[in-house]
């Protein structure tokens, strides 16, 4: 396969016991590769906001309703913390969270907002120059309404996260009504100076370009459109998404983008025999409570980057998370796994990193994949200073389109 020239911006660690020479060069391969990324940013869609090519989903940090086991503890919080520190010595400086993640309505659960804000201000009082851009989410649930309901929750999350504004502020997702009155708040929001720009998640083409106008007519533009997309997940192509955020300048935040945090919810109605996917949510609140169904046996099965291979027909998952992932389906899956091992192997990159690179790729994409601890974020930033050749990221959608694809997140059909 053809290979093409890369700079390694995997952070090297440095054992205490080598020689002082090397550890000089640790430290300087480190910086030099921090410093590429950091350097190599990309403009948020027509906004001024500049970020870096791929940021650090902060969903997991602090939530028992879907990571974690189902318990948050001392260990969890500080792999969370060497988490975000790990990538922002990488030269990663984009996190995303939301005010639900980590909800108050989960026990043990701590909002994820809060562990941010706690993060960046503990790295400021080592690093005072230090530059973190900040992503959240407003939930747009039944009982907000108007715009005034924007502007009051992003004050909350401000508070949270311990600053005066955030750099992308975003609707989660579409509202069941009064989704007027929300980009009217997040214009507020910008005029306001709260936040630098602001965008939305989880939006179809057609409402992606009724909030594009919307905005628009106020001067303000609308900088992203945050959706489920990865390699196996290409439904943003496919209905239009993609398309329309290019046309318009809006760029794609990609969530689950090695194929992992999205949910199957297997639920059995008390009025009906129900075994259907009710929804594959990023938050505590699209669950099966929201549909109002009186719900006797609740399984959340959890899609874990089935990409990196961790899986075979072989050794297939146990649990709830083997009727997604079957021996027929990782059987399927195989020739596309071998050609990402067989493509990292060419470049000293893992699956991980090829899946990652394959969809930054795609242009006008910014990947957020969740890291939990310190591994995850050094394996993610390991994803940037170099390409896929055209012939490789040909390849890998060739084949991955012989893959039936992941169930993806309800609203993005509506």
């Amino acid at each position: 396969m053809a290979m093409a020239m890369n700079v390694s911006s995997a952070c090297f660690c440095v054992s205490s016991n080598r020689r002082s020479v090397n550890r000089v060069r640790g430290v300087a391969s480190e910086d030099f590769a921090a410093s590429k990324i950091k350097e190599d940013k990309v403009q948020l869609g027509g906004s001024d906001l500049e970020v870096t090519r791929l940021g650090i989903g902060a969903w997991s940090w602090g939530d028992t309703s879907y990571w974690n086991n189902f318990e948050w503890d001392d260990k969890k919080m500080k792999a969370a913390k060497a988490a975000f520190d790990t990538s922002v010595d990488c030269g990663i400086t984009f996190f995303d969270t939301a005010e639900v993640y980590g909800s108050r309505f989960s026990f043990g659960a701590i909002n994820s907002e809060t562990l941010l804000g706690r993060f960046i201000k503990d790295r400021k009082v080592k690093d005072p120059e230090v530059e973190v851009a900040v992503a959240t989410k407003y939930a747009a649930l039944p009982w907000r309404l108007g715009r005034q309901s924007v502007l009051a929750a992003l004050k909350e999350s401000l508070n949270r996260l311990g600053l005066s504004s955030v750099e992308l502020y975003q609707l989660h997702w579409p509202g069941i009504w009064g989704n007027e009155g929300y980009i009217d708040g997040l214009g507020d929001a910008v005029e306001q100076g709260l936040v630098k720009a602001v965008g939305v998640s989880n939006y179809s083409e057609s409402r992606l370009r009724a909030a594009y106008e919307k905005l628009k007519k106020r001067g303000i533009p609308l900088a992203s459109n945050q959706v489920n997309y990865s390699l196996i997940y290409r439904a943003p192509e496919e209905n239009g998404v993609k398309a329309a955020c290019d046309e318009l300048g809006v760029t794609l935040i990609a969530y689950s983008p090695i194929a992992q945090g999205g949910f199957l919810v297997l639920a059995s109605c008390s009025k009906s025999s129900l075994g259907c996917s009710i929804c594959n949510c990023r938050c505590s609140w699209g669950s099966a409570r929201t549909r109002k169904l009186q719900v006797q046996d609740l399984r959340i099965v959890k899609l874990h980057g089935v990409l990196t291979g961790k899986y075979t027909p072989e050794n297939p998952p146990s649990g709830p998370r083997g009727q997604i992932y079957t021996p027929e389906f990782l059987t399927k899956l195989q020739p596309l796994l071998n050609s990402i091992k067989e493509i990292g192997q060419n470049y000293s990159k893992t699956p991980t990193q090829v899946v990652l690179n394959w969809l930054v790729a795609q242009e006008n994409v910014v990947p957020i994949p969740g890291a939990k601890n310190a591994e995850q974020a050094e394996e993610f930033a390991g994803a940037l200073g170099w390409r896929l050749t055209s012939d490789e990221i040909n390849e890998l959608r060739s084949l991955a389109l012989e893959i039936k694809p992941v169930i993806g997140f309800p609203v993005e059909k509506l």
